[in-house]
């Protein structure tokens, strides 16, 4: 009867030491992926301005990408002038999500605006990345593959070249491969189905997230989003695009092959993986991982990109440059978690081994490659100082009036389209510039200054022009 009494009074110590336990191991992880992803947008945010302010411009997207928010701001159309005199932007990609920024485009119109908003919109997809990454692996292991995807050459690259409409992909991507992951099949669908207003090309992505909704027996729901996805990409690759584009085509699907998006396999499967290029281009998206990504049938999403990509007659479009790989980031790291779950399950101990260590390996080594992308420029104290460039720039736009046209060469072509409305030198469709805006020719002297003058007056019908700026840029403004 005692011993029964003992044991009845331990009961409830016993429970209580039960209820007093460590907070699920999510709950303790929650506040790193937004920390993170705070961290990663001053990071994103300082490699794009710390280049702005360079006044490098390495190509006219920003620009384009300015000029089409700008038509939105002021409730028209994304007309993009820079790309062809009077050419509406969604003649070019069907960008329509664009117009979110148009709000903030004008309160603060500048090219700045649009970085800012594609560092926030990289450091959001920061969030799910590393949330899915915690969740699954515990907040270490998970912190060590956030950063390692922070970090990640193909957003590092994206951020450094201007602004891109996949901007608004990369976080949609990281947000639909977090469901998918969970197991939550609908909220995935309606995550991926804003991507058919980022880009046309996008569309092949959401239909590989109805592939893989068939892989996972979810028929009707997989079918669904195929159909879909085909659909709208029929719709606007063959209807939308080619009526709203000057020559009535959809010119960007000629540098994927016979003329047309959707002729980009004649060479399979040669083509694939040559030139080497190719095949290095595969090396660094699924190595930075340890290839246990393509474990995870989640890597199926990433498919479609890497083919027509791969397929495609442009050499752009083959390599490590440019923005075309930060798509493919967010996949392979949640597809590189839903690996390491599968490995630490292995009958195989060397495999366990393998996914135990591999979130430490993969931080060190996105670590390691910062050594040769942007992010290594950060801690260079000559990066903060004024750049050359930078003060004789403001001069010269300063120059150019408020609601005039100019024609530019990449000079200053991002710096002006807030300012004026800005053509391509030499392609301003009849329009006669107030102003013309060039870089100031290695050799500049008198004979420079009037060849520059002769040539404006050459390309415009006689028009009259005079230097009035000539400090590292060349501003001729109309006189006659």
């Amino acid at each position: 009867m005692q011993q029964s009494q003992v044991g009845t009074a331990r009961l409830p110590r016993q429970r209580a030491r039960r209820i007093v336990i460590r907070p699920p191991r999510r709950v303790v992880a929650q506040p790193i992926p937004y920390l993170l992803s705070v961290v990663f947008f001053g990071v994103y945010a300082l490699i794009s301005l710390l280049r702005y302010r360079k006044v490098e411009n390495p190509s006219w997207d920003l620009a384009i990408f300015e000029q089409a928010v700008k038509g939105y701001a002021h409730l028209g159309a994304p007309i993009v002038d820079v790309r062809a005199p009077g050419m509406n932007q969604l003649g070019d990609h069907f960008s329509p999500i664009l117009a979110v920024l148009a709000p903030v485009y004008r309160v603060f119109p500048s090219a700045v605006t649009l970085l800012l908003a594609q560092a926030l919109l990289f450091a959001v997809s920061v969030l799910p990345v590393t949330r899915v990454a915690t969740r699954a692996l515990g907040e270490a292991r998970g912190l060590a593959v956030g950063a390692a995807y922070g970090l990640s050459w193909g957003v590092q690259r994206a951020v450094e070249f201007d602004f891109h409409e996949i901007a608004f992909a990369v976080p949609l991507i990281a947000y639909t491969m977090e469901k998918l992951q969970l197991g939550r099949r609908r909220a995935a669908v309606l995550w991926c189905l804003p991507l058919l207003l980022v880009k046309e090309d996008l569309a092949l992505t959401v239909g590989a997230v109805g592939l893989f909704l068939l892989i996972r027996r979810q028929w009707w729901l997989g079918a669904a989003v195929i159909v879909v996805s085909a659909a709208t990409m029929a719709l606007t690759v063959y209807v939308v695009i080619p009526a709203l584009n000057p020559n009535g085509v959809y010119e960007q699907g000629k540098s994927a092959g016979g003329g047309s998006l959707f002729g980009i396999f004649g060479g399979f499967p040669k083509d694939l993986v040559w030139p080497f290029v190719k095949v290095q281009t595969l090396l660094w998206v699924f190595g930075v991982v340890g290839f246990l990504a393509l474990r995870s049938p989640l890597a199926v999403v990433a498919a479609p990109t890497l083919v027509w990509r791969l397929l495609s007659d442009t050499p752009n479009h083959w390599g490590q440059d440019w923005h075309y790989n930060a798509v493919l980031m967010p996949i392979v790291f949640i597809a590189l978690v839903d690996g390491i779950e599968r490995a630490r399950q292995s009958p195989s101990p060397w495999q366990r081994k393998y996914a135990r260590e591999l979130p430490a390996a993969v931080a060190g080594m996105a670590f390691a490659l910062c050594a040769i992308l942007p992010a290594s420029r950060l801690i260079d104290p000559n990066e903060y100082r004024t750049p050359p460039r930078l003060d004789a720039a403001n001069a010269a736009v300063a120059q150019v009036a408020k609601g005039s046209t100019v024609e530019t060469d990449l000079g200053l072509i991002s710096q002006l389209p807030s300012r004026a409305r800005v053509f391509w030198i030499g392609s301003t469709g009849g329009v006669i510039p107030d102003y013309v805006a060039v870089e100031q020719p290695k050799l500049w002297d008198e004979d420079a200054r009037d060849r520059l003058v002769e040539e404006a007056a050459e390309r415009h019908k006689g028009a009259r022009y005079e230097v009035v700026y000539a400090d590292k840029f060349v501003i001729l403004k109309r006189t006659g």
